[in-house]
């Protein structure tokens, strides 16, 4: 990796790998194992991209993402997604006021919780669609149009939206536009019995928590981004992130008999873009300054899980998308 200025190149990419440490310490001070998921978490602020995570109640979901904004030294916001929570819940609205000594009226714009650098979108299925929609804009564009006005959001800007995977009873589905929004779906398991053992034994013998220390700033973060683009790619390994996406989709040439049996659509040039920066966000925080196909590898499930719907035939042989994708993965990737 080089420019013009390869000394402030070298020193940024020592920066980074001191500053994440960091951040991976400050995090686990609260957060007991699901380090992958920590990592993919990562990565998606790396890339600039957006994350929902998928996960049962009371596995701490919250307290991750805040958490994390804290080590980030970012401005965090946390909306709970409700039946009757309106657009301008989120975007912020005009309002009217007066002058008490002319007695001009003139509109003001109040912001929403919107305008911030990590937005937690808690329990995002269980809001109507327009409601839903009124993060499509910022999540895409990094602003909000309101009465005709658009408002930018100062970057970096971050979507972590979580919803449950279980109660499906007053759940709103996000519509696929949606859902390709998202850089990964993260799925958040149960601890091991020695993680719950630790979890159980910190939560119950302490009474304040650990105070979180901000690593980084979101000056420095934009420049991390930056650096992320610059880690190379070679020819082979994009082609390899290239055909896995492409043998996601029923109608290919290259795609597996599975996916042809079981899935109705497969994955966008989003997802191509999406599984290739994020290997080189992944390679990055690993110090290593090229990607290789374990990133790919390492990266594929969260990134497409949610691009690539099955069918009928799927849900009757008992077939999910991550083991129809699992297969996929393995023919595409042999190594």
């Amino acid at each position: 990796m080089t420019d013009n200025n390869g000394d402030d190149t070298r020193a940024l990419v020592d920066r980074f790998g001191e500053c994440f440490g960091g951040i991976r310490r400050e995090v686990r001070k609260l957060i007991v194992g699901q380090d992958e998921v920590v990592e993919q978490l990562l990565i998606t602020l790396l890339v600039g991209g957006h994350c929902l995570i998928t996960g049962m109640p009371g596995t701490a979901k919250t307290l991750l993402v805040r958490t994390l904004a804290s080590a980030l030294g970012l401005t965090f916001k946390r909306i709970q997604f409700t039946p009757d929570l309106m657009p301008t819940d989120i975007t912020g609205t005009d309002i009217l006021e007066e002058d008490s000594n002319s007695g001009r009226r003139t509109w003001t714009f109040v912001p929403g919780p919107l305008f911030s650098n990590v937005l937690l979108a808690d329990e995002i299925n269980r809001t109507p669609p327009k409601t839903q929609s009124a993060l499509l804009e910022a999540m895409q564009e990094l602003s909000v149009t309101v009465r005709g006005n658009t408002r930018r959001i100062e970057p970096p800007f971050f979507v972590l939206a979580t919803q449950n995977p279980i109660e499906l009873e007053g759940t709103y589905p996000l519509p696929e536009a949606q859902l390709d929004r998202f850089l990964f779906n993260v799925m958040l398991d149960y601890l091991s019995a020695d993680d719950e053992l630790k979890v159980v034994s910190e939560n119950t013998s302490r009474v304040d928590p650990p105070e979180i220390n901000a690593c980084t700033d979101a000056a420095e973060i934009l420049k991390f981004q930056w650096l992320v683009r610059q880690v190379p790619m070679s020819d082979t390994v994009a082609r390899q992130a290239v055909a896995l996406v492409r043998a996601t989709r029923p109608s290919d040439p290259s795609a597996i008999d599975a996916v042809k049996q079981y899935a109705r659509y497969g994955a966008s040039i989003r997802a191509t873009q999406f599984i290739a920066l994020a290997a080189k966000a992944r390679a990055l925080s690993e110090g290593r300054y090229h990607v290789t196909e374990d990133d790919l590898r390492a990266l594929a499930l969260p990134v497409l899980r949610h691009r690539v719907l099955t069918n009928y035939q799927a849900e009757s042989d008992g077939v999910t998308v991550d083991q129809m994708l699992t297969r996929v993965i393995d023919s595409v990737l042999t190594g």
